[in-house]
């Protein structure tokens, strides 16, 4: 045995096992390690890591609904009247304080105020109250469910970046998304389906500035199946997931047991982790030819189902269907799904194309919580909504009452979540009257760093603590060594959010 070939077995593992139990009955992998087998069998999946959940669960799945593009917060949660009165004044220094500006606005000679020029309307379910925009009817409905964080802050400034970092907490390409690290922790609920599952979402305005990369669901340097299937919006959901003309079944079957036993081979030699992936891969693929086409057929759903997500449900792709995909999705025991939807960059004519865009996802967005609340799933499903960053209160571009364009805002923006152990109906933290900069309750301004955790305020690495906290994980534990260091999502940061916890 070489060395290369020593170090390759040993980290192996444990985890070896646990993948090796995601094949099953039929084909060569029925073979493989009994006992692993037996654990998947009374799971419906494979298991995580050893001592994975930490503690006992809220939630045993995700749902996050990804605005892409930074939507604007005081457009449509982040409520503020006093800036009617100023209306096309400069925003003043002291608000401002010298913050990084993008190079799309950073040669303006002025930055004058744009209030939003849509309505509010308050829920009150703490003393604080829930505004919500007139642009969002139907989330309003769900006021009661909702756990608006109104405090939330990044350090990045530009869409791909912004992303980046809150899917994988590094601003640099490389790491494991979000729902990698779900899957490699926690394992997997269904056998039959993958463990993380992307959907893309159409835009009725078909305006979609920001380019999305297969890295932001991607396993970074954790063994890659873990990685998000995306399913397709248009034709077949997965591609080659039909066999090729004139191969049935059984020869499929054979195939696929003739090429574990050579990638077997391979793995008993080198003990490439990738080489056993491949293998359930393979296996996973086979198994999806059967569960997928069910998962698409929504002609089992009920005319009410469709009427509580909207006419745009019946038509394959939209966001509409995506969420009742999704719902689908959760009820199969996929851990992990995320929906894109796109546009939500708005630099200008913001008020034609933000209610586009709400248009588009207002209606499915509360229906998936209503849905999940019916079928008695919102408990331990846990559903998130959000951009990347927010707007600004200055006007890119022409201002008028009527219409104006705001750029990015990484300074204080806003997300929600509903469902999966989370206080429910209450609204967190305090913008300035400006919904510049993140304040606490006496109004005076907070300036939180990624290093020391500030009440009030949010960082995305005390947001993706939080959501794993709710999933049983301790975000510090949850680690994978690549070269020569213990990597996690949050980085060497984060604090969960305990007052966001029901």
């Amino acid at each position: 045995m070489t060395r290369r070939e020593l170090f390759g077995r040993s980290a192996m593992g444990v985890g070896t096992a646990a993948l090796h139990s995601l094949l099953r009955g039929g084909g060569l992998g029925a073979g493989f390690l009994a006992s692993a087998s037996a654990f998947a069998d009374e799971h419906h999946g494979h298991p995580g890591l050893p001592g994975m959940p930490n503690f006992a669960p809220k939630a045993k799945r995700v749902i996050m609904l990804f605005m892409n593009g930074g939507p604007s917060q005081m457009d449509l949660f982040d409520y503020k009247p006093k800036m009617d009165e100023k209306f096309d004044t400069d925003l003043p220094d002291e608000i401002r304080m010298g913050q990084r500006l993008t190079t799309m606005t950073s040669g303006q000679t002025r930055f004058p105020v744009a209030p939003s020029k849509f309505k509010f309307q308050k829920y009150d379910n703490n003393a604080d109250g829930l505004w919500v925009s007139e642009l969002l009817p139907h989330t309003a409905s769900i006021a009661s469910e909702l756990c608006v964080i109104k405090s939330m802050w990044t350090e990045a400034i530009n869409h791909d970046p912004a992303v980046t970092y809150i899917q994988t907490g590094s601003q640099l390409p490389g790491r494991p998304s979000f729902g990698a690290w779900v899957s490699y922790g926690l394992g997997s609920m269904n056998e039959d389906l993958p463990t993380y599952v992307v959907l893309h979402a159409k835009v009725s305005s078909g305006k979609v500035d920001q380019a999305l990369f297969a890295r932001l669901w991607g396993t970074g340097f954790l063994p890659s199946e873990h990685q998000g299937v995306a399913l397709r919006s248009s034709g077949d959901p997965v591609l080659y997931l039909q066999d090729p003309h004139g191969l049935d079944r059984k020869t499929r079957r054979e195939m696929l047991d003739d090429i574990a036993q050579l990638n077997q081979t391979q793995l008993s030699e080198f003990g490439d982790p990738e080489i056993a992936a491949r293998i359930a891969q393979y296996e996973m693929a086979y198994r999806m030819q059967t569960s997928v086409p069910e998962l698409m057929d929504l002609k089992g759903e009920p005319d009410d189902v469709f009427d509580l997500y909207g006419p745009d449900s019946r038509e394959p792709g939209t966001f509409a269907a995506s969420c009742l995909l999704a719902r689908r999705l959760a009820q199969r025991g996929v851990r992990f799904i995320q929906i894109w939807h796109r546009g939500w960059d708005q630099h200008g004519n913001l008020t034609v194309d933000l209610p586009s865009q709400c248009k588009d996802t207002d209606q499915a967005c509360a229906a998936l919580v209503k849905d999940l609340k019916r079928l008695g799933m919102l408990d331990d499903t846990l559903v998130v909504w959000g951009g990347e960053f927010g707007r600004t209160v200055y006007c890119q571009g022409p201002l008028s009452r009527d219409n104006y364009g705001r750029d990015h805002h990484p300074r204080c923006f806003t997300r929600w979540m509903a469902g999966g152990g989370v206080k429910p109906g209450i609204s967190y933290g305090h913008t300035d009257d400006f919904s510049y900069n993140i304040v606490d309750a006496s109004g005076s301004v907070i300036n939180p760093s990624v290093d020391t955790f500030t009440p009030g305020a949010v960082h995305i690495h005390d947001m993706n603590a939080t959501m794993l906290h709710l999933l049983g994980v301790d975000h510090t534990k949850l680690t994978y060594r690549y070269q020569g260091r213990d990597f996690r999502l949050t980085d060497v940061h984060g604090h969960v959010v305990h007052d966001l916890l029901a």
